[in-house]
């Protein structure tokens, strides 16, 4: 028995290291798992490492090879085309949509040998700003989270990519990120069927071939305030399997996050998570958490604390998955080939919030200046610092007097001096924002009170504007890469109807379903 078959495996640089060359021709794991700034260069250098890995495989049945291509604000594989992500799908509001958008994403996966999607994210967004979910969420409804969630499953289905539903059992009232903390989420089992479990039973009922356990804590399924869903016996084979009929594979998220025993108690976690039902654990960079992953294995295993039975029984659900995936047809040069179905997602997504001065359409820009934060990764699970910021340039291919100004994430005072400064000079200030940080609210605030005419767009989450809530236009694009850019641009220069609708409210201000 290979040691590390319960193993997803991953590893730091652009070409195979000799040790994963070793580990796999010696103990062959259940697959590794890719990751954007640790591993990616090109299309064609992506895939290969994906023959490399493959060729060295001794199984008769493929690795699982694995990335995390959400869409938006996380785009794991290089060179793909720049879709915008859930939250864009959601005020777009068209279920086929979605569908082919995955497809699509799915499609560029099996390009260069990738079977495995860590996607989609089936987390309702019931919690304005959530520190890790965010934009990665179709919306606040469950019943229309779930929608889509089944049109995504159905569009990976198409392409021949496994999809993940994650993060079971539904992270959307989590207050802290499990990348630090452990959340705890005190919510009754009556309030999990009716709101965060919907999205996961609609995506396992269309097929659904994954199931990524969060690292957060929901006494009502584990039974105690501190153990994790994703180590819970109680949560997993109790509930995910007998209750809700999982018959899949089920999957850690990383288990190198802080809500997670970093140290050598991490070994009796993990025997806790395999002996509870999970087949797959996701598994990062570094020897010692390598080692402990493999200590579990096979202490739990060889001391009797994972039962025989239900090791096999996890390896004949890994090995069944593999046995079923189909041969790739590489061929690179597709990824990057579906703009068009990227422009129709931005055009149908971006949605105007306020118009109160009718700034919008812009009638007579004249000199006009564009205020961009800096590309930053807000939360781990983020691509956006592999994109240079493109706002202003974007927007000057449609208007030539734009100049434009990158400011840091969260600008100090003094930076936001001399951009007010500047700005008292132009005719038309567009600001965007990012999660609006306290720099960035008090430069939007510092320039209402110079009085120049001002469009704030924001560019990540729709809930901004509470933070500066008296601004008179307000767009939201949910994403920042170029397809929402240049639909942004056509309604502000050229009067492209702006059709998306919010897919969840801003408090106080405008319901779900809102759009000018």
């Amino acid at each position: 028995m290979s040691t590390d078959r319960h193993l997803m495996l991953s590893f730091e640089g652009t070409t195979v290291p000799t040790w994963l060359e070793r580990s796999i021709a010696d103990s062959p794991p259940a697959g590794v798992t890719l990751f954007r700034s640790l591993n990616m260069e090109s299309p064609h250098q992506v895939a290969d490492i994906v023959e490399k890995l493959q060729g060295i495989n001794p199984d008769e049945m493929p690795l699982l090879i694995a990335v995390d291509q959400e869409g938006g604000q996380l785009l794991g594989l290089a060179g793909s085309t720049p879709f915008a992500g859930n939250m864009a799908l959601g005020a777009a509001a068209d279920p086929d949509l979605t569908r082919r958008v995955a497809e699509a994403m799915g499609h560029e996966l099996a390009a260069v040998g990738i079977n495995l999607n860590y996607a989609p994210v089936a987390d309702v967004a019931s919690r304005p700003h959530n520190p890790s979910l965010g934009v990665r969420s179709f919306g606040e409804d469950p019943s229309v989270v779930a929608i889509h969630v089944a049109a995504a499953v159905e569009g990976y289905r198409s392409s021949g990519v496994l999809s993940t539903l994650k993060h079971f059992p539904g992270k959307g009232e989590a207050v802290v990120d499990p990348h630090y903390e452990l959340p705890r989420m005190d919510l009754d089992i009556d309030r999990l069927r009716s709101v965060e479990l919907a999205p996961f039973l609609a995506g396992m009922s269309a097929g659904a071939d994954l199931v990524m356990t969060g690292h957060y804590s929901v006494p009502a399924l584990t039974r105690d305030e501190e153990t994790p869903v994703s180590m819970s016996e109680d949560a997993i084979n109790g509930f995910l399997r007998a209750e809700l009929g999982f018959g899949g594979l089920v999957i850690t998220d990383a288990l190198d996050m802080g809500a997670l025993d970093q140290g050598a108690g991490q070994i009796v976690d993990i025997i806790s998570s395999l002996r509870g039902g999970t087949d797959l654990l996701l598994v990062m960079p570094g020897p010692d958490l390598l080692e402990r992953a493999r200590l579990a294995v096979t202490r739990g295993s060889g001391r009797g604390l994972i039962p025989g039975t239900t090791l096999d029984a996890s390896w004949q659900r890994i090995s069944a998955t593999r046995h079923r995936l189909p041969r790739p047809v590489v061929a690179p040069d597709v990824l990057g080939s579906h703009r068009d179905l990227a422009d129709e997602l931005a055009r149908r997504s971006v949605t105007l919030v306020r118009n109160d001065a009718g700034l919008i359409p812009i009638a007579d820009p004249g000199r006009m200046l564009v205020l961009e934060p800096e590309p930053t990764n807000v939360t781990p699970a983020d691509t956006s610092d592999q994109y240079a910021p493109a706002l202003a340039e974007t927007l000057r291919d449609f208007h030539d007097q734009v100049a434009g100004i990158v400011f840091p994430h969260d600008p100090a005072s003094d930076d936001v001096s001399a951009i007010v400064d500047r700005a008292r000079s132009h005719d038309v200030v567009i600001v965007a924002t990012v999660n609006a940080p306290p720099g960035q609210v008090e430069l939007v605030e510092r320039l209402m009170r110079a009085g120049v005419p001002l469009i704030t767009v924001a560019l990540r989450e729709p809930q901004d504007l509470t933070s500066y809530p008296q601004v008179s236009a307000h767009v939201c694009t949910y994403g920042s890469h170029r397809p929402s850019l240049r639909a942004l641009a056509r309604g502000l220069f050229e009067g492209q109807p702006f059709v998306g609708r919010l897919p969840v409210s801003i408090s106080q201000l405008y319901p779900n379903g809102h759009g000018l």
